[in-house]
């Protein structure tokens, strides 16, 4: 990584990348050890400081090392609502005045944690505020890591923050390299430590990142949106399918490399009278032959003016029903932080939307 007057964010670095950079310095002065770049993270991750001086165990050389050459950056709170379910969505502004949203939402014995990886969306589905915003830019790796640091502030005393979900503002696989590296500081066992089982990446569906992803050394859970089950609705849908259509994108996830027990979650949202049919079931289960799936049901989250309505009840049951009466795993999200625009589909930062 290239060095300029201006000091690096260190949150943008891996740990490999550090200790490496720290063996170059150590060749100008012996004081610098390379195996600090471990407590270091250590101290931005685990400790969560937010200044070299707090780092008690590193020596003073290193330390003002770090602060010639470095800095430990925030997001600044714009905004944050709490929903009546208890879910806390955060509007985080970036150096540059442009803002993501994020949300920490509550579950019975955990936290779960939903970030965003781009300002803004490219993809344009038409279902979802945040395409609304067209993309802006990607997020540095520090903005993404920073959105959880932000998050665990929060978290009641003994609380556990065990999921992190890449399905927040913007299409990961957009941001592909940022989102690998942020992945990295998640998963180091000097950093968040956290388990790759944790961890779910959302994608539309890019083909070549999906096939790209499964090869990587670095391991998240796959998820798809998948929200229609022939190319005509799904492309009315997600643009993206003129691209990547159903019968290539399903066919990449059945060649998709999975450990034994695990599966791709396809999210599928129910909008009434165009994807919430017993027939739109059974499509669902005949287009999944033979790819290893779980299915998370996303009843649609309304959004004022918008041309879609959330399925009567007795029809999302009987979706779900059936597809559980013929072993398909499929859950039922009930979308956390309605109330506040913080669930699926909702997020936006509203000053962005074209009127």
């Amino acid at each position: 990584m290239q060095q300029s007057h201006i000091k690096s964010e260190i949150r943008n670095w891996t740990r490999l990348e550090l200790r490496q950079w720290l063996e170059k310095q150590s060749e100008q002065d012996s004081k610098i050890q390379p195996y600090r770049a471990d407590q270091i993270f250590y101290w931005l991750y685990r400790r969560k400081v937010k200044d070299f001086s707090e780092m008690a165990n590193i020596g003073k050389p290193t330390r003002n090392l770090l602060e010639k050459h470095f800095r430990i950056g925030t997001l600044k709170r714009d905004q944050v609502q709490r929903s009546r379910d208890g879910s806390l969505k955060y509007r985080l502004m970036l150096e540059d005045d442009k803002a993501v949203e994020t949300v920490l939402m509550p579950h019975a014995d955990h936290h779960t944690v939903c970030i965003s990886s781009q300002v803004g969306c490219g993809m344009g589905c038409d279902f979802c505020m945040t395409g609304k915003m067209g993309l802006i830019r990607n997020l540095e790796v520090s903005e993404i890591v920073n959105q959880v640091l932000e998050a665990w502030q929060d978290l009641p005393e003994g609380a556990n923050l065990r999921n992190i979900v890449f399905m927040g503002m913007g299409e990961p696989f957009h941001n592909y390299q940022n989102v690998m590296r942020a992945l990295e500081i998640f998963t180091d066992v000097h950093g968040f430590n956290y388990s790759h089982r944790r961890i779910t990446v959302s994608t539309s569906g890019l083909i070549p990142k999906i096939r790209r992803f499964g090869k990587e050394q670095i391991k998240a859970n796959l998820a798809v949106s998948l929200n229609g089950v022939n190319d005509s609705v799904r492309s009315a849908l997600m643009p993206v399918n003129k691209a990547y259509n159903l019968e290539k994108l399903v066919q990449a996830c059945r060649e998709y490399p999975l450990e034994s027990r695990k599966r791709i979650t396809f999210e599928y949202i129910l909008i009434r009278n165009l994807t919430d049919s017993l027939e739109d079931a059974k499509g669902l289960i005949r287009l999944l032959h033979g790819v290893k799936f779980k299915v998370n049901l996303i009843p649609f989250n309304e959004t004022p003016g918008g041309p879609y309505q959330r399925p009567e009840w007795p029809s999302i049951d009987a979706f779900q029903q059936y597809l559980l009466d013929r072993g398909v795993l499929a859950t039922l999200r009930i979308s956390k932080g309605q109330d506040i625009a913080g669930a699926c589909g909702q997020l936006v930062v509203q000053e962005t939307v074209p009127a």
